[in-house]
Parts: structure tokens; C-alpha cells; sequence
């Protein structure tokens, strides 16, 4: 045997290519189109990459899955090369993402049918978001326009809030982890926000791609806090948007959604001042119109009801004036009294009785003689 060639025994070549894959080559990203796709005991994934020239064989757990994978669907699958001492070459995945649009959208599509079959787009799920909230909670990368976009037109619309900023990676591999661990912190605050922001900018379809995973996806699904989500552009939807309690089109869009316009409020406050003041002026002007007209009816009824009294007094005085026994004197009549009584019939007397005669002007006494009767 050749002493320039090295020797070794199965286990030892295979420990050595892994300490030299190890070294060499710690971590890869390799690219290419999924065969052979299978899921062992709901836990362990088994595929191949092939290219027109090679098939590379890998091996995962579910964790690693962004979402529901089928054969012919083209993965950037970044892992750990190793030489198992039973089963051969393969890959140990630590990531898998679509890479390309038609791979990333059929993706999207079966995640999608997966978690509407569990009910997480069904609009009996979505809530109100508060309006507008005072305390904010927002998952995006300070560096973005998004974020600017965001903070810039809320202030200017309306202001004096709370916005507390979680700052995360929005594309690559680390992205989907970063925005769901964004998204638990804040439903796990003592105090948290009335109102969860996620967005970002606009990009390709691969560049908003960790917005469409399962764990992004299930994250805001599990918000505890209403949630919208404004990724990319209007044309733009990912899973994520799908099952927020509301979307937006555009980061600039959920700060409009979420709070009014001041500049709008004040004026609509100034019209509506306006329309107050000249309601209170008609309301004025109709008040003391109507105060006028019942005065003017109060002064002819009090006119009516002194010229009535004034009436019922002149009858009364007339009334009385009729039975005035003064009256009746003047017209040649008198009065008779027989010890202080009135008398009123011949049978009040008898010949021989006093009586006390008043006239109009004099008092007489005499004394009767005679009485006759006469026939009633």
C-alpha cells in the first residue's frame, strides 16, 4: 500500500470527512428542485435537490418547514453537509425556503389552504382595531421607509401617542423568527399595546416571502392584541395580511386606518361650530318672536279679562243698587217696624200697636186704629 495515501477504517473515514466537512464547509446553501418529498411520523422530512446533473439528498424535522412543500417546487435549503455511518450522504436542514415565483406562490397557496381549512382568514375571527388607540405596538425594521412612512403620517395626522417600536429583520432567513418573537413579546408586556402594527415596504415576491410562513402567519393569528398588517403595496397580500384583524394596503394606508385626521377634525369642529352658532341665533331670533306674540296675547287677555270684570262689576253695582231699599223709599214706598221687627203682613198687628214708619227723609211714630185685610 502506498505510505502516501492515507488509510483508515469505515468509522474513521467517515469521522475525518465530517471533521473535514465541518471545517471546510460548516454550513451551505444549496438550491434546486424537491423529489422525493416525504414527512416521517408527523416529525421527520425526507427530500432530494435535484438539478439536470445531481440529486442531494437532506434530511429535517417539521420545525424547518416554512409552510406545506410538494415535489417540483424549487428551495434555497441552507444545512449542515454530514456523512452518516449508516445511511450515507445528506444534507441536515436548518432552513428551507421557495426561492423563485412560481415556487414561492405555489407555496403561499398551499399554506394557504392549509390554515383557511383551520378557520385563520374567517371573517368571524377579525376584531375591531380601537380608534383611535393611544398606545401602539409596531414590528418593523427602524431602517425601512415603512418605518418612517408609519411613524411620519401618524404623527402628522394625528399625534400625542405611544408608539412602542420592536426593530426586526423583514427579509431572509432569520426574518420569520424575528417578527413572531416580535409579535409574543408584545402580547406578553404587563401593559400592551391597544393595537399591533406589522409592516413593511414593497419588494419582490422572495423579498416579502417571511410575511407568508406558517410562523408569521400563526403568530398574528395568536395575537392576543387586534392586529393589521400592511406589507409591501396594495397589489401586495401575504398570509400574514390574510389573517390580521385588518389590512392595509400600504404602511402610510394603516396609519390612516388607524387614527383620523386632525387637520380634517378641527375643520369639521369649525364647521360645525358655525352651523351651532347660527342654530343658537335662529333659535334666538324664533325665541323672542314667540315671546313677543305672547306678550302681545298675555296684554289682550289681561285687556279682555278687565273689560269682563269691569262688566260684571257695572251688573253687580246695578244689581245692587236695585235692591237697595233706599231706592225703593225715593220711589214713595216705606218701612214698618213694630219693636225693631219688620213688618211684612197686617196679621204682624193689631189695632192699638206702635209702629215706626221710615221714609226717605224722615222717621215717623204712630199708632194703629184699624186694620183691614185684603183678599189675596
Amino acid at each position: 500500500m502506498d505510505m502516501q495515501t492515507p488509510a483508515f477504517s469505515v468509522s474513521e473515514f467517515v469521522a475525518v470527512l465530517n471533521q473535514t466537512l465541518e471545517y471546510a464547509y460548516p454550513n451551505v446553501v444549496i438550491s434546486g428542485e424537491i423529489a422525493n418529498f416525504r414527512v416521517s411520523k408527523n416529525r421527520w422530512v425526507y427530500f432530494d435537490l435535484k438539478d439536470e446533473g445531481a440529486t442531494v439528498k437532506f434530511f429535517g424535522t417539521i420545525y424547518q418547514l416554512p409552510g406545506p412543500l410538494e415535489d417540483g417546487m424549487v428551495v434555497a435549503v441552507r444545512g449542515m453537509p454530514r456523512l452518516h455511518p449508516l445511511y450515507g450522504f445528506s444534507v441536515t436542514a436548518q432552513t428551507i425556503q421557495p426561492v423563485g415565483e412560481g415556487s414561492i406562490k405555489k407555496a403561499a397557496k398551499l399554506l394557504e389552504a392549509k390554515l383557511a381549512a383551520e378557520g385563520l382568514f374567517d371573517a368571524e375571527r377579525k376584531r375591531p382595531l380601537p380608534y383611535p388607540p393611544t398606545r401602539i405596538g409596531l414590528v418593523a425594521s427602524t431602517e425601512s421607509a415603512a418605518y418612517r412612512d408609519f411613524v411620519k403620517v401618524i404623527g402628522a395626522r394625528w399625534g400625542g401617542l405611544q408608539i412602542s417600536v420592536i426593530d426586526v429583520q423583514v427579509q431572509g432567513d432569520v426574518s420569520p423568527a424575528q417578527v413572531a418573537s416580535a409579535i409574543q413579546q408584545f402580547n406578553q408586556m404587563a401593559t400592551p399595546p391597544e393595537v399591533l402594527v406589522v409592516t413593511r415596504g414593497g419588494g419582490s415576491a422572495e423579498d416579502l416571502q417571511a410575511f407568508s410562513t406558517e410562523q408569521v402567519t400563526r403568530a398574528v393569528a395568536a395575537s392576543r392584541i387586534p392586529t393589521i398588517v400592511a406589507i409591501g403595496h396594495e397589489v401586495d397580500i401575504s398570509l400574514a395580511e390574510l389573517a390580521a384583524d385588518q389590512r392595509a394596503s400600504t404602511p402610510s394606508n394603516a396609519a390612516e386606518l388607524l387614527v383620523p385626521d386632525r387637520k380634517a377634525i378641527l375643520e369639521r369642529l369649525a364647521m360645525h361650530r358655525g352651523h351651532l352658532l347660527r342654530f343658537m341665533e335662529r333659535a334666538a331670533h324664533d325665541a323672542r318672536s314667540e315671546l313677543k306674540v305672547q306678550r302681545e296675547n298675555l296684554h289682550d287677555s289681561a285687556l279682555q279679562v278687565t273689560d269682563q270684570a269691569k262688566r260684571q262689576l257695572a251688573l253687580r253695582k246695578q244689581l245692587l243698587a236695585a235692591y237697595n231699599p233706599q231706592a225703593a223709599l225715593t220711589r214713595g214706598y216705606a218701612l214698618l217696624r213694630k219693636g225693631g221687627a219688620y213688618v211684612r203682613s197686617g196679621n204682624d198687628v193689631q189695632a192699638g200697636d206702635q209702629l215706626d214708619i221710615t221714609l226717605t227723609d224722615a222717621n215717623l211714630t204712630t199708632t194703629v186704629k184699624q186694620i183691614t185685610m185684603r183678599e189675596s
